[in-house]
């Protein structure tokens, strides 16, 4: 085990999981002994509890967690900030034999800067990036857990699972859970029961709505938004979201009509390419004139319930209705 650690990146289910095996190594860790817990309000101490010794024990764990010190210059929240990251990384380098002997200092954060005490760790120590896993990795993730409790899930599902949820794996694992005590040992999971019992992201609604604005079926597409205020789902947020997906599918549009790259017109993440196709597909509902006439019509819609002309809820259900009728 080393005795330094960076952990950093939007996948806070395997940070978490990486500490528990680190914390599995100390037979007995006791808050305030040898388990210290530093963040930004207690990081000019850092220094301070390394040299502490933690009596009665061989070793101590130090979890620094979003303490600012790996942040950008222009996000940290002062000077003293940066003059401590250089002094923790001056007094890392220059005690590095005495702390791998006495202590073992996890940094955690969900983004970093590559500063100085970020090449101090990664000198001395284990730097370890954890962002979002793509699409096979989670496919065999949600595959695996669900074989560990004998219920059965194919690939087909498990991709539909993750449109549904999104590609944190937390909340994919959350749902899995939930699907997994549903159906019971010996049982296979079905895209019913997908739709039945996980919680959907406001996204992976978005589309829904929009296979049915497309279809001009409009008591699905109506369903589906009206389920959506049922679910307390701001209105705002609605009228967002659906804005920002016809933007999509828009760039989608001009995208394919020069022959470019998809992926880099959506700025896609490597986890997101999976849905090139669905928003391909979706695109291909409408001419690029309606999808310009969408786009001003919601913004026409947010400034005049801005100016109070009309209720939002309103205003989204008529351009449903009109492009549905379409």
């Amino acid at each position: 085990m080393e005795s330094l650690y960076l952990l950093y990146g939007q996948e806070n289910f395997l940070i978490e999981d990486t500490v528990k095996k680190i914390k599995k190594s100390f037979d007995k860790l006791v808050e305030g002994i040898n388990f210290i817990k530093v963040d930004e309000t207690n990081v000019s101490q850092l220094i301070s509890n390394i040299e502490t010794p933690c009596f009665g024990f061989d070793k101590k764990l130090i979890i620094v967690k979003e303490s600012g010190l790996l942040k950008k210059e222009g996000k940290k929240k002062n000077s003293s900030l940066s003059n401590t990251m250089e002094r923790v990384a001056d007094y890392i380098k220059d005690n590095i034999d005495f702390i791998k002997q006495d202590s073992v200092i996890v940094f955690i954060e969900s983004e970093v800067d590559k500063n100085k005490l970020y090449k101090v760790i990664d000198d001395f120590g284990k730097v370890m990036n954890f962002e979002p896993e793509k699409l096979p990795n989670l496919i065999k993730r949600i595959k695996a857990i669900s074989n560990a409790y004998k219920v059965q899930i194919t690939d087909y599902e498990a991709q539909y699972l993750v449109e549904c949820c999104g590609t944190n794996l937390q909340d994919i694992i959350n749902e899995l859970r939930k699907l997994i005590e549903y159906k019971g040992e010996g049982a296979q999971i079905t895209k019913q029961d997908i739709d039945l019992l996980t919680t959907k992201q406001i996204d992976s609604v978005i589309f829904d709505l929009t296979d049915n604005l497309g279809k001009k079926d409009i008591k699905k597409a109506m369903d589906v938004f009206y389920n959506l205020i049922y679910q307390k789902e701001p209105v705002q947020k609605i009228l967002i979201t659906l804005y920002n997906h016809f933007k999509k599918l828009y760039f989608v549009k001009i995208a394919l009509g020069y022959k470019e790259n998809i992926t880099d017109a959506l700025k896609l993440k490597p986890n997101q390419t999976f849905l090139v196709n669905k928003y391909k597909t979706q695109a291909g509902y409408f001419n690029i004139i309606e999808l310009r006439q969408i786009l001003k019509e919601l913004s026409d819609l947010d400034y005049n319930y801005k100016i109070g002309l009309i209720d939002l809820n309103v205003g989204i259900e008529s351009i449903l209705c009109r492009y549905c009728g379409k």
